[in-house]
């Protein structure tokens, strides 16, 4: 394993965190702006427009179907960017474009590398349980890459890699939530880690939408969405990346139907583009 990256230490913004509170904005695809402990940052920046193509590889594109409900200069200041790949329907043109070069995007190495020929300065490539902190005074996050697999074999040798992660929230040595994003993967053998190392997980941002290549499954359907839940069982789910490419071939109602029918310890909030979820750490971990 690596040496852990240095800290990105921020500078204080005069205010008093709140670990209490927070929330987060769904954009559309699997693009949410999140807002907790005193950070703003942004998931797997996606703008284009209802109707534009974004590139996802070996000569493929797939057409937006929705609006993002909100556009890169609507966004307020940002303190990092989580990036679960470099396909073009989590991190295209409009972001490379518009987004301040010097953010700090934490990601995987193929993305990393991939930012720098687009001028970004300062990508952190993370492996696989390598973790990224980011401080502001006494209040920090630290995001670890967890196991993601977003094809089988042989297709994922011509396919992104990707990376989940967790997102632990604090002041000083005390963790008060932790946020896992599932990133663009398959149900596979290697989540069954995630629960063993995190027993306790307050909220989940997990991406759905049963894509398909060449019949190719790409993204976790409803049954396997479900059952990642049942393994990693967050106190709170967040159903996002469902519908807005030609690419993503299964509603979400099929994830509603199949959640409903399941014995799940998991609580579904489904939030709507353009919608605001404000979440307290009390009603999480409650359920």
């Amino acid at each position: 394993m690596p040496d852990e990256p240095q800290p990105i230490v921020l500078r204080p913004d005069g205010l008093d965190a709140d670990l209490a509170r927070g929330e987060l904005t769904f954009i559309g695809t699997a693009t949410v702006l999140v807002r907790y402990a005193g950070f703003t940052f942004l998931t797997d920046p996606n703008f284009l427009h209802q109707g534009q193509h974004a590139y996802i590889g070996m000569g493929l594109t797939t057409r937006r179907r929705t609006e993002p409900a909100m556009q890169l200069d609507d966004l307020p200041p940002l303190d990092f960017v989580v990036l679960s790949h470099h396909h073009g329907d989590h991190f295209d043109r409009v972001a490379a474009r518009g987004l301040d070069k010097d953010l700090p995007i934490i990601t995987n190495a193929h993305a990393a590398k991939k930012l720098r020929r687009q001028g970004f300065r300062r990508p952190v490539e993370l492996d696989t349980w390598q973790t990224q902190r980011v401080e502001r005074g006494a209040t920090f996050v630290r995001i670890t890459s967890m196991p993601g697999k977003h094809a089988p074999q042989p297709l994922g040798l011509a396919i992104p890699s990707v990376m989940g992660s967790m997102l632990e929230f604090g002041r000083d040595d005390d963790v008060a939530l932790r946020l896992y994003i599932t990133g663009d993967t398959l149900l596979h053998d290697r989540l069954a880690e995630i629960p063993r190392r995190y027993p306790d997980i307050d909220l989940c941002l997990i991406h759905l939408g049963g894509t398909r290549v060449a019949g190719i499954l790409l993204t976790m359907n409803a049954d396997q969405g479900v059952r990642a839940l049942q393994l990693i069982a967050p106190k709170v789910a967040v159903p996002i990346h469902y519908d807005d490419y030609t690419v993503f071939r299964e509603p979400l109602e099929a994830f509603e139907r199949a959640a409903a029918e399941a014995a799940l310890r998991t609580t579904i909030h489904y939030v709507q583009r353009g919608d605001t979820y404000r979440f307290s750490r009390e009603e999480l971990r409650a359920g």
